[in-house]
């Protein structure tokens, strides 16, 4: 009988689930992901299977549901909201919710066929329904989750975005006046300490407004507006415009020495907000007083702009988690979560890649790898 191949093989069944899932999804794909998902289901499928063996077969739909599905609550339908909603929390598709479902089906009827399983057509009737049962729920559980988010979700995000910049832009407008008052009172000049941290106000400033027309351009999906640029400068800019930031978190910002003749052919505005926003990352979590670096160099024909920091070292799942969206997995939980998603989003519409490295007990390193250009001589 089917569920005694589905108890006798049930391992095996939600490992080949796990492999599929790592195949289409990888390196997302986690034992949370599955927490409410294939496990449950497949108990949930051989429990309706047995029910159906006894002398009340139809009790079965307390826990399947009936065919068609309908407004009846069943032990599968919310198991299936359960996996919906927390698939709509960790930011996959629908397509997922579907897939995840067609992977037990085939892998129940793979495994039948290698080991010679009969399975009898109500048997295999009974698997459909559970099937059909299941998707719609967490289908219909999992937009409703989206909705939910985006509405919710996408007018908190906004709320604290828009404070979040408004603060930040104070501060720089502030210490720009303070500045501003001093030299007006003629007893500094504008070329010492107190016009330079005017200067520094004003980039820091712009730095801000910069970074974020680049996420709103990548956010609404308009073309990135791509020009050869120099490195050297591109980065010179960005010490100016970081170095502040550095001072107020009370860590050492250190720039190492760049090619004069590297180049770079992409969107400057989407460019100085990824690299802005790994550095305000690498302030926000490195340790006090301890170093935030920025190198840029060649390799091969990709040139690399790395951000390393002294936070300690990465936690688990970190780098399989890191890029998505209102994902939050520091101590510090300031800010919406969305930098780095916006970030590897800005580097991908300019033909790069970004990706982590953990630097056990130390700290970790962001790299974004970009094609290769040369400046004309």
């Amino acid at each position: 009988m089917l569920h005694e191949f589905l108890t006798t093989n049930r391992a095996e069944l939600i490992e080949r689930c796990r492999l599929k899932v790592g195949k289409r999804l990888a390196p997302l794909a986690s034992s949370t992901e599955l927490a409410y998902g294939i496990p449950l289901f497949l108990d949930q499928l051989i429990k309706t299977l047995q029910v159906e063996q006894t002398s009340e077969p139809m009790l079965s739909r307390r826990v399947s549901g009936p065919s068609g599905g309908g407004m009846v609550e069943s032990e599968i339908g919310r198991t299936a909201v359960l996996h919906g909603r927390e698939l709509s929390k960790q930011g996959f598709t629908v397509d997922h919710v579907v897939h995840d479902y067609g992977d037990l089906c085939q892998a129940i009827t793979d495994l039948a066929f290698e080991r010679g399983a009969q399975i009898k057509t109500d048997e295999f009737r009974t698997l459909n329904r559970c099937l059909d049962n299941g998707i719609a729920d967490a289908v219909t559980e999992y937009s409703f989750q989206r909705t939910v988010l985006l509405e919710d979700g996408g007018v908190k995000a906004l709320h604290e975005k828009l404070g979040f910049l408004a603060h930040e832009l104070r501060n720089h407008l502030q210490t720009a006046i303070l500045a501003l008052t001093a030299i007006r009172a003629g007893s500094v000049g504008l070329t010492g300490a107190t016009g330079a941290v005017l200067d520094r106000s004003l980039i820091g400033m712009r730095g801000l407004i910069d970074r974020s027309l680049a996420d709103v351009r990548v956010a609404a999906g308009i073309p990135p507006r791509h020009t050869l640029i120099s490195v050297a400068r591109f980065v010179a800019d960005i010490k100016i415009s970081a170095s502040l930031e550095a001072q107020a978190r009370e860590c050492i910002f250190a720039v190492g020495d760049v090619d004069a003749g590297l180049a770079l052919d992409v969107d400057p505005d989407m460019l100085f907000a990824a690299v802005g926003n790994l550095l305000q990352n690498a302030f926000k979590f490195t340790q006090r007083h301890t170093t935030v670096t920025l190198n840029v160099y060649a390799a091969a024909g990709r040139i690399r702009i790395d951000v390393e920091d002294h936070c300690g070292g990465l936690p688990h799942g970190f780098a399989e988690e890191a890029f998505l969206p209102f994902k939050q997995l520091g101590a510090d939980r300031s800010g919406l979560g969305l930098g780095l998603a916006i970030c590897q989003r800005s580097v991908a519409a300019n033909n790069g890649i970004l990706t982590v490295r953990d630097v056990p007990h130390t700290g970790c390193v962001f790299t974004i790898d970009l094609p290769r250009h040369l400046l004309p001589s």
